[in-house]
């Protein structure tokens, strides 16, 4: 595990957060509801109504679902002390999200160049390629960020330079394996970020209690205990809670 060539100061970390973009499964078009029943597929399973199976589970298909929350953080200084920023973009407006996301992603491009990485849990197959396909959706193909160009582009071992996914970091060649966000901080012994909600809540958050907010402080923990894993492996002191920066801009 080569964490050396990682400098914290060129990582940014990213989460995002998503939902069914419809309600309920009712709200679907016929022909929606016969893409679903194929997207599904091999996802089937005897018993369970398709009306609940899809508002569980069709938020993690970018084809049926949405965006509602991106979470960014990256480490910066501050009075010479060390501090960790996170900021969040949630809508209810996916459009509008993504637009704003862009804009920030191209900022942070902008002052780091070839040099930025980004890093997340199951971010290599899940979050990038979900916002890459929700831009693609919503016909922002002229708004994708130069970052998104070249991993697009990249191969499979010019990756590597490009995203830390946590994931691989504790697959050590066991590519079967899988750690989830909670099981990984708890066997290190870092605080859970799953201590209000976890992801399997987070459509009856949004559309039973409308309550956005409380997603984007969830995302906001995912952020801030991924940094704090990559600090962990790297040797380095833990986040302190004075050391976080929640940006209201």
């Amino acid at each position: 595990m080569d964490l050396i060539r990682f400098s914290l100061n060129r990582i940014l970390f990213i989460d995002i957060e998503t939902v069914s973009s419809s309600h309920r499964y009712s709200d679907l078009s016929s022909i929606e509801q016969e893409l679903w029943e194929e997207k599904r597929g091999r996802y089937r399973a005897e018993g369970i109504d398709p009306a609940d199976y899809y508002f569980n589970n069709a938020g993690i298909f970018a084809e049926f679902g949405k965006i509602i929350c991106i979470s960014l953080g990256y480490f910066s200084k501050q009075e010479e002390k060390r501090v960790f920023k996170v900021k969040s973009i949630s809508d209810h407006d996916e459009a509008k999200l993504l637009n704003d996301f862009v804009q920030v992603l191209n900022q942070f491009e902008k002052s780091f160049g070839n040099q930025l990485v980004i890093c997340g849990h199951n971010v290599r197959e899940f979050d990038l390629p979900y916002i890459c396909r929700r831009l693609v959706v919503h016909g922002m193909i002229s708004n994708f960020p130069p970052f998104f160009m070249k991993i697009q582009m990249a191969k499979p071992w010019e990756l590597t330079s490009m995203i830390l996914d946590t994931l691989d970091t504790w697959r050590f060649g066991d590519y079967k394996n899988y750690i989830s966000l909670k099981l990984y901080t708890h066997v290190l012994g870092i605080p859970s970020p799953k201590d209000d909600i976890d992801g399997s809540e987070v459509g009856k958050v949004y559309y039973e209690d409308n309550d956005l907010n409380r997603i984007r402080i969830y995302c906001e923990k995912d952020v801030v205990s991924v940094a704090a894993i990559i600090l962990k492996l790297k040797g380095m002191p833990p986040i302190n809670s004075d050391e976080i920066i929640i940006s209201s801009e």
